[in-house]
């Protein structure tokens, strides 16, 4: 696979980063603790490098009504300044990537899939732009992933972080931001694009900025949180994170083989939309089957009863017959016990089931338990 590296790979060096391969570029893992980097954004702040996220300009006189026809989610009701999170899927429902599309105005949207995604969606999106119901869609799909740097902050500190390098006339558009919406601010000098968004579970907000001005931005806002309790933070860190909050992972809740129903993401399928959409078939379809309720497996959170952690693709069990696999599992820091997201036949998915996860051929005990494992305190 061919390595990528980010405009502030060298920056992540002189800090003593370890490294991963994700989606093809090279990431920070942790700088020093992985457990201090996800206590410092529960209890503080997190600094993030985010810019192997990809970022996919759609614009034109036909816009909105494209973003529906591509996407499951009724895009062309979302208000300016505000985004929204939604799917993209196959004609057989099956979920390429989930993202989120930003409305910059009539007709300009700023939509984000995932690192290993980026080129596929921006495919798909050209693809589809090109061959509508009616013909070729008035629009124009610009992937502007290798230009573009990506950089977070996230934790209780954020919004003071942030108030350290914007002006006062500009204050209000930090303070007064809401939760999916995003302004143009001027930040230490730069201008980007500021969203009230993240993948932590915390407040906090996700910078978008020209590669050539990601390493002076990281550098200003590394400044701004030393007194703040800042810490730099690597993709483990987010990971534990934003399972605690319940948020899947593509890759390992949400694939190309599974469905919106059967992921919990129902209520992101817009099927009264006017016009079609790509999947729609397929997922009126798996709807009216019961698909997540009825029939198949569902998305679950399990608690831990015992100390050991269950992992991705491990068995589930109910009285020792498999009845489901963990997608993603480790012990919670925050909360102090063992938690996993699991897909689970759906008769045994009712909050408060007791289940196993087979842990190398040892039964450890989980109960079904509602999600987010951890939710915030406004």
């Amino acid at each position: 696979m061919t390595e990528n590296y980010t405009a502030l790979y060298d920056e992540h060096k002189k800090l003593g980063a370890s490294f991963t391969d994700f989606g093809g570029w090279q990431m920070p893992l942790k700088y020093s603790s992985e457990l201090a980097e996800h206590h410092a954004v529960r209890q503080a702040a997190g600094l993030f490098d985010l810019s192997h996220m990809g970022e996919v300009w759609v614009e034109g006189p036909d816009a909105a009504a494209f973003l529906d026809c591509a996407l499951v989610g009724k895009i062309s009701a979302v208000a300016l300044g505000r985004a929204k999170y939604s799917l993209i899927c196959q004609e057989d429902g099956g979920i390429i990537d989930d993202l989120i599309s930003y409305r910059f105005s009539e007709q300009k949207y700023l939509v984000v899939p995932n690192a290993g995604n980026a080129r596929v969606v921006a495919a798909a999106l050209a693809e589809r732009a090109a061959s509508g119901p009616d013909g070729a869609f008035d629009v124009t799909v610009t992937d502007a992933s290798a230009e573009t740097s990506l950089i977070a902050v996230q934790g209780p500190n954020a919004e003071a972080i942030l108030l350290k390098l914007v002006s006062a006339e500009q204050a209000a558009l930090v303070t007064e931001l809401k939760y999916y919406a995003f302004n143009e601010v001027t930040v230490a000098g730069h201008d980007v694009v500021l969203a009230r968004t993240g993948y932590t579970g915390e407040d906090g907000f996700e910078l978008f900025i020209p590669n050539e001005e990601a390493v002076s931005l990281w550098a200003a806002l590394s400044e701004a949180g030393e007194g703040l309790e800042l810490l730099p933070c690597g993709l483990a860190c987010r990971d534990s994170l934003r399972l605690e909050a319940g948020m899947p992972l593509y890759g390992n809740e949400l694939s190309r083989e599974g469905n919106p129903y059967a992921a919990g993401l129902g209520a992101v399928v817009a099927l009264s939309k006017e016009g079609g959409f790509v999947g729609r078939t397929a997922l009126e379809a798996r709807k009216a089957e019961g698909a997540g309720s009825t029939i198949g497996r569902r998305l679950v959170g399990l608690k831990g009863l015992g100390r050991r952690a269950g992992r991705s693709h491990y068995p589930v069990l109910k009285d020792g017959a498999v009845v489901g696999e963990v997608t993603s599992g480790q012990p919670s820091p925050t909360l102090g016990y063992p938690v996993a997201l699991a897909y689970v036949d759906v008769e045994h998915t009712e909050a408060g089931t007791l289940l196993d996860i087979d842990l190398r051929g040892k039964a450890e005990p989980f109960e079904v338990v509602a999600l987010p494992f951890y939710k915030r305190q406004k």
